[in-house]
């Protein structure tokens, strides 16, 4: 052995071959953090200083090989300014410079994911050999950041700019045979041969059979192209990629500026430019966002794991009560990710419905040749349809989703909890009512809680798991852990009228309906708050969610919290439940919908909509952008402030996350709670009391009052 660190080892094999080997020890994965790199660093010293080397062999001790970057450093890094960004970046631009101009050739023998910094580093060897399970890719845009060791200089020089900008500019993990076709990798062999494939290849290198100095003559040269050549690709990829990406996220375009400012410099000169790039990512506002939510994301993820060993035995059967649409979903989710779940009805229209929503989602995977027809069959066996209990006594968690009635969910409950086994959890998915209130008619309370899915939910990965006051930790853990095998984010909140997300949601559309109220148009709210992030407005959104559910959602936080979202007037959601007008699923709301070319709704404005409003609005007039975001956010602030003073989520990250998963909350803006640091709460504060005489919602709690005055943020100094 020639080195034995922490991270790596070094030892020599045969035919004067080394094997430098990354294996992070007390990590389940490799990671560059400051030890790895470090590392890395010695490494390369003892390589360089061996004698008799001939090749070097990068492989990995775990499964995969470099998932990129530690995110956890970056915080600390990215707040100490651009020296603070350039200390982090720069060894690694180093080591891998260092391994690139090695005397002798570098093959990697790529298994699992290899990603950021760890395909960086493998852009750095000669020779790419990858496993065929494995996956690579540049995904840096997804933190608002650009690759910052070499990855938007070898990668253009390799696959050309056109590619190396899509793989760079989208993000994506590429599959083995996507990385093969455009020469990103050399070779793709099965796994159990990667090693030795990527051996071969560094011997034909010794012997002279293969040229890997051609290759460094690439990678350390200008890009070849002319000046028109560069114009055209350069300024209509500049535009296509700065359309898709929009004006909040930066990074994509800088990317491709990285690319463009340095195709005509050789590698160290190009690789000064990406970190120019890369500084000045790193200090923007979107890139503190999305890497505070990758990190909430793996709170997130880590608080469900911990729940989920709690789990007194595994869901292998599940049942859902109510077919139809979201039935039907559910049991979609449930089999695709491999439960076997019963779908049951009290008639056969109920079970076609949710058989055919099944079967439609699935058919779409097929065309889009993400599923063979084969696997199709096994998810639809998997569904059990039937309109009796028969078998009941033997699932493990059963999830009722009939219909939003709170006598037919006593009566449905209090009759499914005799069909099943004593140790059955039981799940009700609701979006409103108390589960509290639902558990009332049970002999085992303890053994029922709420899992509210989010519609549609094949797409949308939240799910509430709801405690009521005498739900057990073994129900919350069996729940959680089904929600985390079906591949959902779970959050576990305290029972609530809306719970969370609802809670918060609705004092939105109350802005939404005093603005209407005091004479705004309601185009110009959703264009702005459109602008602001949202992935669409607030009267739109009403529309999609079906305006019938959100007047009933709105009587249920009414009579939960009359002092805050009573209304004294009718509000524009009112208005157009009273006229009929439900939204899409009617093709007539605050807009009317046609349908496109691809079959799907397109919201057309309408007249209509204001003639009915006129008589319960003020005079149209315009609101400034920022009185309307001001008005609109205000509430949504407050509201979710209070939800975790009273402990109904257990964390800032918990809170933000939930908004993003469930109801699409501006990633690039962190959450509300990151929000509210980055605009800092005594500024907030100073806002809300503007609309004071709006009401209750539009007052913060004196416990952020207090955190205003002696400049306390909710995530501290994170």
């Amino acid at each position: 052995m020639l080195f034995n660190g922490k991270a790596l080892t070094v030892q020599m094999l045969d035919n004067g071959i080394v094997e430098l080997k990354f294996d992070l020890q007390g990590e389940s994965i490799n990671k560059f953090n400051r030890q790895t790199v470090s590392e890395f660093s010695q490494a390369l010293d003892v390589i360089e200083a061996a004698e008799g080397v001939k090749g070097v062999l990068l492989t990995s001790g775990k499964n995969v090989f470099i998932v990129g970057a530690d995110i956890t450093e970056f915080g600390s890094a990215f707040s100490a300014g651009a020296e603070g960004v350039a200390d982090l970046m720069n060894q690694n631009n180093e080591n891998i410079n260092r391994l690139e101009d090695l005397p002798v050739p570098s093959a990697v023998a790529i298994n699992g994911y290899a990603l950021g910094g760890g395909f960086e580093v493998c852009l750095g060897c000669d020779f790419r050999v990858m496993g065929e399970a494995a996956k690579v890719g540049l995904p840096e845009v997804k933190l608002g950041l650009i690759p910052g060791w070499g990855g938007t200089v070898r990668l253009p020089r390799l696959l050309g700019v056109d590619a190396a900008v899509e793989w760079i500019a989208a993000g994506k993990e590429q599959k083995p045979a996507a990385a093969l076709e455009v020469h990103a990798v050399d070779a793709v062999v099965p796994t159990n041969e990667l090693k030795s494939a990527a051996l071969k290849l560094l011997e034909r290198a010794i012997d002279g059979t293969l040229d890997y100095k051609a290759g460094r003559v690439v990678k350390n040269s200008p890009i070849p192209l002319n000046d028109t050549e560069a114009l055209m690709a350069f300024y209509t990829t500049k535009a296509f990629v700065g359309q898709q990406a929009g004006k909040n996220y930066p990074s994509p375009v800088a990317a491709v500026e990285s690319i463009e400012q340095g195709y005509k410099l050789t590698r160290d000169e190009a690789l000064k430019i990406e970190q120019e790039k890369f500084i000045f990512c790193a200090q923007t506002g979107t890139a503190k966002s999305l890497v505070g939510l990758f990190l909430n994301d793996q709170a997130v993820s880590k608080a469900a794991k911990r729940w989920e060993r709690k789990a007194n035995k595994p869901v292998e059967r599940a049942a859902v009560l109510g077919a139809g649409i979201m039935g039907g979903g559910i049991a979609y989710q449930s089999a695709y990710r491999g439960t076997p779940i019963k779908m049951k009805d009290i008639d056969q229209k109920g079970i076609d419905l949710g058989l055919n929503e099944a079967n439609k989602l699935l058919t779409k995977l097929v065309e889009r040749k993400r599923l063979t027809p084969e696997k199709m069959g096994e998810v639809l066996n998997r569904i059990e349809p039937t309109l009796s209990y028969d078998g009941f006594d033997n699932v493990d968690v059963v999830v009722e989703a009939v219909v939003e009635n709170p006598k037919v969910k006593h009566s449905v409950l209090k009759e499914v909890e005799t069909k099943v086994s004593e140790d059955t959890v039981i799940a009700s998915n609701t979006s409103t009512i108390s589960i509290n209130y639902l558990a009332e008619p049970l002999s085992r309370p303890e053994n029922f809680l709420g899992m509210h899915f989010f519609n549609p939910v094949h797409k949308m990965p939240l799910v509430e798991v709801i405690r009521a006051d005498k739900t057990s930790d073994e129900a919350i853990a069996r729940v959680v852990a089904y929600a985390n095998k079906m591949g959902k984010k779970a959050i576990v909140v305290r029972d609530c009228p809306g719970f969370l997300v609802n809670r918060v949601l609705f004092p939105y559309f109350a802005g939404f309906s005093l603005l209407v109220r005091d004479g705004a148009d309601f185009q110009s709210i959703d264009k702005v708050m459109e602008r602001w992030g949202w992935p669409m407005g607030p009267a739109y959104l009403m529309d999609v969610v079906g305006i019938d559910t959100g007047v009933h959602a709105e009587s249920v936080m009414a009579e939960g919290f009359p002092n805050r979202m009573g209304k004294t007037f009718t509000a524009a959601s009112d208005v157009m439940y009273q006229a009929g007008r439900y939204g899409q699923k009617n093709e007539k709301g605050f807009y009317n919908y046609e349908q496109d070319k691809k079959g799907k709704p397109r919201k057309v404005a309408t007249r209509e909509s204001y003639d009915l409003l006129k008589p319960h609005v003020a005079e149209c007039r315009e609101f400034e952008r920022e009185e309307i975001v001001e008005r609109m956010m205000v509430p949504m602030a407050t509201e979710l402030a209070r939800c975790l003073e009273e402990g109904i989520v257990g964390s800032p990250a918990e809170a933000d996350m939930a908004l993003i998963y469930g109801i699409g909350f501006p990633p690039f803006r962190g959450g509300i709670f990151a929000w509210l640091d980055t605009i800092g709460l005594d500024e907030f504060v100073e806002i809300a009391d503007k609309y004071a005489e709006l009401g209750e919602l539009y007052k913060p709690t004196e416990r952020m009052r207090e955190m205003a005055a002696s400049g306390e943020t909710y995530y501290g100094n994170k």
